[in-house]
């Protein structure tokens, strides 16, 4: 039987577990995952599932941390900066992939420039990959520094010229979801496009917000279950 499983905190509502458990039932494979809650203070046990399972996934807050315990990246974790797939301690990122694939057909010829929520792991593969589909990300932070503006720094101009808005932050997630970005919906209008990565609940307090001011508006399933292909193609790479 081969063992995978996924790191990170908290684990209560992993979309990776109920995925690949479901896959191995369904196409018979003698496989099991599991989920390895890490708390605050524990990260050197990264290292022991790194060394122990066939394959594994990290999600949040451990996306950057877990790179220190492998011993290469390939070339999108690198320029990424994140992962989110471990194998053979080496580390991918296939979120990036996920997320392009997800995004790229709600794009219109005036999406130019996207504000990225966040500065996680999540936030580091949506800006790589808005990048690659022709965007210029601006990130957004509660504590603003060089090449990274604060939500009160979000005027006017900045919303209408920004069509494009990505939520990379846990806020909406459930069980708190009664939280949101704190941005200006007020400002958003038909022309932009509200991402949210964050897929449970399906609709999020920020998409309500940006759905009620009439806005596009894409949840973090689709991202979920390209990244999750995505990984079993490199776990099963021989």
């Amino acid at each position: 039987m081969r063992h995978y499983g996924i790191i990170g905190f908290p684990l209560l509502h992993s979309f990776s577990a109920k995925y690949f458990s479901e896959k191995f039932r369904r196409e018979k494979i003698d496989a099991e995952y599991s989920l390895y809650p890490i708390s605050e203070g524990e990260t050197q046990r990264i290292g022991d599932y790194v060394n122990r399972l066939d394959g594994m996934n990290v999600t949040m807050p451990y996306k950057q941390t877990a790179i220190a315990f492998l011993d290469r990246l390939d070339d999108t974790a690198k320029a990424v900066g994140a992962v989110n797939v471990v194998y053979k301690r080496v580390g991918y990122n296939t979120d990036c992939l996920g997320f392009m694939d997800s995004l790229r057909p709600l794009l219109r010829d005036f999406d130019k420039k996207a504000l990225v929520l966040g500065t996680g792991g999540a936030s580091k593969a949506a800006c790589y990959g808005l990048k690659t589909l022709g965007l210029q990300p601006t990130i957004v932070s509660r504590t603003p520094k060089t090449g990274i503006i604060g939500y009160k720094d979000l005027t006017e101009e900045i919303m209408l010229s920004h069509s494009v808005i990505v939520n990379c932050t846990p806020l909406g997630m459930l069980p708190d979801v009664d939280s949101c970005p704190d941005i200006p919906y007020e400002l958003i209008s038909a022309r932009h496009l509200l991402f949210d990565c964050v897929y449970n609940p399906e609709e999020t307090l920020f998409l309500k917000k940006g759905k009620a001011q009439g806005a596009l508006i894409r949840n973090g399933m689709e991202m979920l279950t390209g990244q999750a292909k995505a990984a079993w193609k490199i776990w099963n790479e021989e």
